[in-house]
């Protein structure tokens, strides 16, 4: 796939394209799967340096000699990281998510220094991801699994329930959100939203108050931000609300949860099962091999030997759709960003 030049007609003046500074960024923590597509989008315009390794204060010196700084979450975007790019001349960071929470956008803008995200790309994957999860949790499909492959075809311990006529609690109503809701609408289920937004949005999702969604959901789905004001929504307290035997999903950002409180939950049963594409100590541990470490966080092994757990490692946007766009739109932005440097070199 090459970049379709009419998507670029109002970011960039392809005829500027060979007069303009071609931009020069380094990629941290490079992945097979998405360096193939930003490669092909990219058509060798812009000057783009691979780095496996995450951003850290060990590999923040690779960024010398480059304006932009293209991350993900498991890089290390703090003050300290941020300073000392702008020492490099680093001008722009651009995030491959759509959320920015693992930036400093404070000291960012101390520093002058340009943040730009992808916030477009497919909330179809995500959403779908998030129902697949449920899926497998309540079909004790994992397990089945595992027992079929053993040549064990007992159905003892795989009983699941219905969906249909099931309450689900959409927690944060965007695009995910609303996605995911009208997709266990159509499972027969009645759908509750809430959101601190009060944008309007699909009449699939009947919009509640915090506290009714808590109290009346079978299901509870998180598709909010990461602030000061979601760090932490689901604990002890808030959990106390629920329906006793709940499932939760969290396909969004791992601080949301305190993960010890959702273990507790799990083990009383006041939980009765939890699904996470995310967790809040996944930085150093998400998108890599762990296989033989001999230390391993006691939290997450804790947290997946529960049999009513299943965890994936942040792959809710992994699909061949998702990439593409996520891609188009970063490459997008080096022809926005070249454009106003060629605009500033010739005023």
């Amino acid at each position: 796939m090459s970049l379709d030049a009419s998507r670029l007609a109002d970011k960039f003046d392809p005829n500027l394209m060979f007069k303009a500074k071609l931009m020069k960024a380094i990629v941290y923590s490079t992945k097979k799967i998405e360096k193939e597509t930003l490669c092909d989008v990219n058509a060798d315009h812009h000057l783009l340096t691979w780095q496996m390794a995450p951003l850290n204060s060990e590999t923040v010196r690779f960024a010398a000699d480059h304006e932009v700084v293209i991350v993900c979450t498991s890089d290390e975007v703090n003050g300290s990281i941020i300073g000392k790019l702008a020492e490099l001349g680093v001008k722009y960071i651009l995030t491959r998510t759509a959320e920015t929470d693992h930036i400093d956008l404070n000291t960012a803008a101390k520093y002058h220094i340009h943040v730009q995200n992808v916030p477009g790309y497919s909330p179809h994957a995500v959403a779908e991801h998030a129902v697949a999860i449920s899926l497998a949790l309540n079909r004790h499909l994992i397990e089945a699994n595992r027992n079929c492959r053993q040549y064990d075809f007992s159905p003892n311990g795989l009983t699941g329930f219905n969906f249909h006529g099931k309450t689900i609690g959409i927690l944060g109503v965007g695009g995910i959100g609303e996605r995911t809701g009208k997709i266990f609408h159509g499972f027969g289920c009645q759908v509750l939203g809430f959101d601190v937004d009060h944008r309007s949005w699909a009449p699939e999702i009947k919009r509640v108050e915090i506290a009714e969604l808590f109290q009346r959901s079978d299901l509870i789905s998180l598709h909010v931000p990461l602030n000061e004001a979601t760090a932490y929504m689901i604990n002890k307290e808030s959990i106390g609300q629920m329906k006793d035997g709940v499932m939760l999903i969290n396909t969004a950002r791992g601080g949301l949860v305190n993960t010890k409180d959702v273990l507790d939950a799990l083990h009383t049963g006041k939980l009765g099962y939890y699904g996470a594409d995310v967790y809040e100590y996944e930085r150093g541990i998400f998108f890599e091999d762990h296989g033989a470490d001999q230390m391993r966080d006691h939290l997450l092994s804790s947290l997946i030997r529960h049999p009513n757990v299943l965890v994936t490692p942040h792959q809710g946007f992994l699909t061949i759709e998702a990439l593409r766009e996520i891609a188009d739109q970063t490459i997008q932005a080096l022809y926005k960003w070249e454009k106003e440097l060629y605009l500033l070199e010739e005023r």
